[in-house]
């Protein structure tokens, strides 16, 4: 399968349409020059249209296996991954005090959009586990931003999804599932959860 990268209307709707001049204007984001956004997409776009848009059909063809409780992607989707982390997709947007790059999450957000259009099952896993990142940082402890936060950053372990069940599909008033904090600071979970996304798969070390 080919995609090609809508490099016009991205950069249209980022600087023309969008918000990115008064971001290049704050503190935080002074480094991030035209050229800088330019040469991120470019490479970007490289990376999605030669590697992760070709595994879409890979993926329908070649379907992960399931055996004794492990997951084996399809061929390629491991490689790729590694390709990303490498490139430092996964940190572009997260906080550098943790091994992110500290780039602009308007700017993320074209990239991860990229990724949607090209595989959404390879983009998924990326996708979410910027979503356990950012929960982590908004909610966790100083000890688990520390210990959580730097491998995902890196690529090394990956995020998934725990919302769907039996009785209510992904209906959010209907959920059951409960976690319970006991004196000891842990909690009890009960519930039960189905179609777990990347909950299991060979591509990285750790799944949190």
């Amino acid at each position: 399968m080919s995609y090609k990268v809508p490099v016009g209307d991205i950069n249209f709707n980022l600087k023309v349409m969008g918000l990115l001049k008064e971001i290049q204007e704050l503190s935080a984001f002074e480094e991030i020059t035209d050229d800088l956004v330019d040469a991120v997409i470019e490479e970007n776009s490289r990376l999605v249209e030669d590697v992760i848009a070709p595994l879409n059909v890979v993926g329908d063809q070649n379907h992960p296996v399931c055996q004794d409780g492990a997951v084996t992607l399809s061929k390629g989707f491991k490689e790729a991954l590694q390709l990303h982390s490498e490139g430092g997709w996964q940190a572009l947007q997260h906080d550098p005090e943790y091994g992110g790059q500290g780039f602009p999450k308007l700017l993320a957000t074209v990239l991860s959009e990229n990724l949607n259009a090209a595989n959404m099952a390879f983009a998924l896993c990326p996708v979410l586990t910027d979503g356990c990142i950012e929960a982590i940082t908004q909610a966790g402890s100083e000890e688990q931003k520390q210990r959580f936060i730097p491998p995902m950053v890196e690529g090394r372990w990956t995020g998934t999804m725990n919302l769907t069940e039996p009785q209510a599909g992904s209906d959010l008033a209907r959920l059951k599932s409960k976690a319970v904090r006991q004196d000891d600071g842990t909690y009890r979970i009960s519930g039960q959860k189905i179609f777990i996304t990347w909950g299991e798969h060979d591509g990285a070390e750790n799944i949190i």
